[in-house]
């Protein structure tokens, strides 16, 4: 004991600086969105190990609520894969791309650092480039959309939340399949979201289902929310409309990414489209 004091009193000038240095970084890193993104991205591998093993704790704390979810997945599968048994087989038609081949497919992966009550929020999953992630891919969960593969490391990648003030979606309105942009809301609430540019003679009901309309980065029909109120948005022409969304980003421990096979094919001719005009 007396030794660790001689060291400690000997060299108290170079403890004091790393302990002011340390807490110093700290504060920088979590209070600044560029910098807490910036040294994510810089150091992805490093920090998503500590990230992983810090997951594997909640994560077994929270089994319950996982398995639970898992269990209510199978059964709506179940229950489709019955319907679709049951179903009529001579006027059962498939939907299939020209090619006859698959558009999407779909990559789970763990949530091993998420934040919700930020200004802009940020997801850490457990894979990377070496899965077969991309900049650019959208992620959904169980419940519904979650957000956009920000930026990838060989092991590790980083999402861009639905709860971020510069994410856009296309969603559209089941029942009348008038679609908008959905938003994340002023609110720092993580249940909530907004609906914009939806014409204002479009009759919107209260609990009426939100998908994503298949304009965008995710596959059309992927649960969103429902609504719960609606207000005049741009002038007197448009409505914006609250949304109560599906996906419990508190609770959230597995995603999928999704990978849209022909997106390459279709941003190239996009470009072309562009250059044209």
């Amino acid at each position: 004991m007396k030794n660790i004091w001689i060291l400690l009193t000997k060299y108290n000038d170079v403890f004091l600086f790393i302990l002011f240095f340390g807490i110093s970084l700290f504060l920088v890193i979590t209070q600044n969105d560029f910098q807490r993104t910036t040294s994510l991205n810089s150091s992805n591998s490093v920090i998503g190990k500590i990230y992983q093993q810090a997951s594997q704790v909640t994560n077994y704390l929270q089994l319950t609520d996982a398995n639970k979810a898992l269990l209510e997945e199978n059964n709506k599968l179940r229950q489709e894969l019955d319907q679709y048994l049951l179903a009529d087989t001579s006027t059962l038609q498939l939907v299939r791309d020209t090619a006859g081949e698959v558009r999407y497919s779909y990559l789970p992966a763990r949530v091993i650092n998420n934040s919700i009550r930020q200004k802009n929020n940020y997801i850490t999953l457990s894979r990377g480039a070496n899965d077969g992630i991309r900049k650019g891919m959208g992620v959904i969960s169980p419940q519904g959309i979650v957000g956009i593969v920000l930026n990838v490391s060989d092991h590790f990648s980083t999402v861009q939340s639905l709860l971020h003030s510069d994410t856009r979606i296309s969603a559209e309105l089941v029942e009348s399949q008038a679609f908008g942009s959905l938003v994340w809301g002023d609110e720092y609430d993580s249940r909530r979201a907004v609906l914009r540019d939806i014409p204002n003679h479009v009759e919107v009901k209260k609990g009426e289902k939100i998908v994503t309309s298949g304009y965008s980065l995710f596959p059309p029909g992927i649960q969103v929310g429902e609504v719960v109120g609606t207000s005049d948005g741009g002038g007197e022409s448009f409505l914006d409309i609250t949304v109560a969304l599906s996906t419990e980003f508190h609770k959230l421990q597995y995603v999928y990414v999704v990978i849209d096979h022909f997106n390459t094919e279709k941003q190239l001719l996009e470009a072309e489209g562009s250059m044209d005009d």
